[in-house]
């Protein structure tokens, strides 16, 4: 066998490689079954139900506090279509107690929902052709934070 053939033969199986280690989870969603990773992710964002089988994308998710009183971004990974994952929160959030304030079903689905002194944001996108169905941010946050504009100098 030549050089050449021996350095393509590795090139190959590095390029093949590097595809598997970068389809394989990145281990940052809760593991186990499906009722142990669905009481894990209930412990950390509370009353707000989630879509079945849906996992926490923990590289780009922010959570800070944990049950009902949780602020910040939680991003999902979806197994359903956008669609019924907006059918989903349309009709599960207000049975939680969730009052919609606004939804667009669009490319890109905007649901807004205010809870107690709570407002919660869900943005869905469709996923990629490798990766998850449907890509699902909630952002949570007091409804009346102190936002302070800044100054004009």
């Amino acid at each position: 066998m030549n050089l050449f053939h021996r350095l393509k033969i590795i090139a190959t199986a590095l390029f093949l490689s590097a595809l598997l280690a970068a389809c394989a989870s990145s281990g940052d969603s809760p593991t186990g079954t499906p009722s142990e990773v669905q009481e894990t992710q209930a412990q950390l964002l509370g009353d707000m139900p989630l879509p079945a089988a849906s996992k926490i994308i923990g590289s780009d998710s922010l959570i800070i506090g944990r049950g009902d009183n949780w602020v910040g971004r939680v991003v999902l990974s979806g197994v359903q279509s956008p669609t019924d994952i907006y059918a989903f929160f349309q009709s599960e959030y207000p049975r939680a107690g969730w009052t919609t304030i606004s939804a667009v079903k669009s490319k890109t689905s905007i649901l807004v929902f205010t809870k107690g002194d709570r407002t919660s944001t869900v943005e869905i996108n469709e996923g990629s052709l490798a990766g998850p169905k449907t890509i699902i941010t909630i952002s949570s946050s007091p409804k009346n934070a102190n936002v302070i504009a800044p100054s004009k100098k």
